[in-house]
């Protein structure tokens, strides 16, 4: 797999969602000493499906404030390109508090400012879309869905002087209607988390999630095609879903 999908980098978090910064340090230098690290639009420009044998692409979900206090300072120092999907609502008045963690920690989570966005673009970050409200698309229906992501291009658009066209799916849930609705809203690319090999394209393309555990053997794997093609294949698929049925 080659686009990795990183949340949080907390000290005080230790939910899955939520990398401590020293493995994270570790994580990428291990990324920048043995993989090659590149723009997420490079990667795609260059391998439409998302998968390659020797880049990688990494990206934030959520736009948590951590990345920039606390991976931002270690991805800086080796230089090394990054894509932040922000959640629209927390940049139109609407929202204030973080509401779509599952187990938020102990402490307020706070989303990335203006101010800490603008010092981002500074180190070359780019944004896309997380949609508005970080709901399970895949229960909105078409016409829902589509309002949410039009909503949401609007918004970044406006908060960031530039296109947004690239979209991570909220929990990396999407189906036909989802993806139609991101083609019309006018993104270019969206992105799930495992997407079986059938539906693969540019309003399906793969990622995969990388948490603390994540050096040394397991990121050869997760960044190798081999395991993109393992959760490309059909089997995966269906024992993944008799996994979230019980």
């Amino acid at each position: 797999m080659t686009i990795l999908t990183y949340h949080a980098v907390d000290p005080l978090w230790t939910g899955a969602l939520s990398v401590h910064p020293a493995p994270f340090e570790a994580q990428i230098a291990w990324l920048v000493s043995h993989r090659r690290v590149v723009p997420l639009t490079e990667l795609l420009d260059r391998c439409p499906d998302g998968v390659s044998n020797e880049l990688v692409a990494l990206t934030f979900d959520d736009g948590f404030s951590s990345v920039v206090q606390h991976a931002l300072p270690v991805l800086a120092r080796s230089d090394v390109p990054f894509t932040v999907f922000l959640i629209a609502k927390m940049y139109d008045g609407s929202a204030s508090s973080v509401d779509w963690v599952d187990r938020p920690p102990g402490h307020p989570l706070r989303t990335l400012d203006p101010s800490e966005i603008r010092r981002l673009r500074s180190y070359g970050a780019s944004f896309g879309s997380h949609s508005y409200v970080h709901a399970d698309m895949t229960t909105l229906g078409y016409d829902a869905a589509l309002a949410d992501l039009v909503r949401s291009r609007d918004i970044l658009e406006e908060l960031l002087g530039e296109d947004v066209t690239s979209l991570a799916y909220p929990r990396g849930r999407h189906d036909d209607d989802v993806r139609r609705a991101a083609a019309a809203a006018g993104f270019t690319s969206a992105f799930g988390l495992a997407v079986a090999r059938e539906i693969r394209g540019a309003y399906a393309l793969p990622r995969v999630g990388i948490y603390p555990p994540d050096t040394g053997w397991s990121l050869r794997l997760k960044t190798a095609p081999v395991y993109g093609r393992l959760r490309a294949s059909p089997r995966y698929h269906s024992l993944r879903r008799r996994i979230q049925r019980h």
